[in-house]
């Protein structure tokens, strides 16, 4: 007994000092948090504090890149994106990581090499040689004129947006329109002009400059890049083709074609549906779907040819119409179908024709001649019977046996 006093002793002491530990824990983060909130306010900058109720889950992609951003204390826009398949789908989960980001105190640098995109706004306008519409190079020379802004430059403006000003906005906007046709020309030849993908975009940087935050550190091109693309690629899905693609599938198009284009590096050969199926894992009748719907539609007043005399319809067949074969039986049956009834009364012919649409095609009910006759349902079926007996007594109605063999 007196050893498991000692026991329980023991059990309690080790529970109350866990307590005390959590407990020293739990203050020392709350004042932690509560030195970086005071030091941010003292910057201008909005509390790290979050409401209890918020809570975010990243993908375990963004969890690694959270992980190695707290042991390293930064990380660069090439990991960020490497994190993000379509970042201009998942702005809000972007914005929500560079909160994150925020919170944690981990800052976000440049790699070894800007992003793609962002170099080529500093490309000459008059480079672009592969541009042969005028309207598009008189804008290409207008916007080439406006000078790009520093990072520096685009914190000022941005806090003079905050506070207000128009002016800055538009000049914020203005300063990157080269970013907006360097982005466009990769979307040319999926059934948009420049001129309607630039105008697009457009919308999209707009957007950008009012959405940027630039207390969380990173650079507005970066930041509108997502936006723009969002934009270019919505018009595409919703304005480039004849017949509208919802913009999650055109997603999912997207997606097979680049699996497909990578099927075919790694095979040497066109991928089966079934291949394509097991590396997206999805489905066999989902993939032919997928390639069944993203097929475009053509005009039947394509010209075809090298003296593009003949039109695509001119080689289409009509499956809904008769083949000259098929129709010459069918004027032969309905000339000795008329043949056959020559014989019966002017009544009788019309009972039959109605009923069985000799004359339109179009069979009528009992009732309906009934009404047309103004007799009764079951009198209009007693002279169909007696007009049919007549007519395979006739000699004439022999010839269409043949059509039933």
């Amino acid at each position: 007994m007196p050893y498991q006093r000692k026991t329980k002793k023991s059990s309690s002491a080790a529970k109350s000092s866990r307590e005390r530990q959590t407990k020293a824990t739990s203050e020392r983060v709350s004042l932690k948090l509560k030195m970086k909130n005071q030091k941010n306010i003292a910057k201008g900058r909005p509390s790290s504090v979050r409401k209890k109720e918020v809570i975010i889950k990243f993908p375990p992609e963004l969890e690694k890149l959270l992980e190695k951003g707290r042991q390293s204390g930064f990380v660069t826009y090439q990991e960020i994106l490497q994190g993000f398949e379509l970042p201009e789908k998942k702005i809000p989960l972007l914005d929500a990581l560079y909160d994150e980001f925020s919170v944690q105190g981990i800052d976000i640098k440049e790699g070894h090499k800007l992003l793609e995109i962002e170099s080529e706004p500093t490309q000459k306008v008059g480079e672009m040689k592969d541009i042969s519409d005028d309207s598009v190079r008189m804008y290409l020379r207008e916007i080439g004129r406006i000078p790009l802004l520093k990072s520096d430059d685009e914190v000022r403006l941005a806090k003079r947006i905050e506070a207000g000003d128009e002016t800055a906005k538009k000049k914020l906007a203005e300063a990157n329109l080269r970013l907006v046709v360097s982005i466009a020309k990769k979307y040319i030849g999926r059934g948009l002009s420049l001129l309607d993908l630039i105008q697009e975009g457009n919308t999209g940087l707009l957007r950008a400059v009012v959405k940027f935050d630039y207390h969380k550190g990173y650079k507005f091109s970066t930041y509108a890049t997502w936006w723009i693309r969002q934009a270019i690629t919505r018009a595409i899905a919703d304005q480039a083709r004849t017949i509208r693609i919802p913009v999650h599938m055109v997603e999912t198009i997207n997606k097979l074609i680049r699996t497909q284009r990578q099927l075919v590096q790694d095979l040497g050969r066109e991928p089966l549906p079934e291949e394509i199926a097991a590396e997206m894992e999805i489905p066999v009748e989902k993939v032919d779907h997928i390639i069944k719907i993203s097929q475009e539609t053509v005009s039947l007043e394509t010209p075809v040819g090298e003296e593009e005399d003949s039109r695509l319809g001119d080689f289409i067949e009509d499956k809904e119409s008769l083949s000259p074969e098929e129709n010459a039986i069918y004027q032969l049956m309905k000339g000795h179908v008329g043949e056959s009834l020559v014989f019966l009364s002017p009544r009788e012919q019309k009972i039959l024709k109605m009923r069985f649409g000799l004359d339109d095609g179009r069979t009528h009910t009992l009732e309906e001649v009934g009404k047309e006759f103004g007799v009764t349902r079951e009198r209009i079926r007693q002279i169909e019977a007696k007009s049919l007996q007549k007519m395979k007594k006739n000699e004439q109605s022999q010839k269409l046996r043949d059509y039933l063999r």
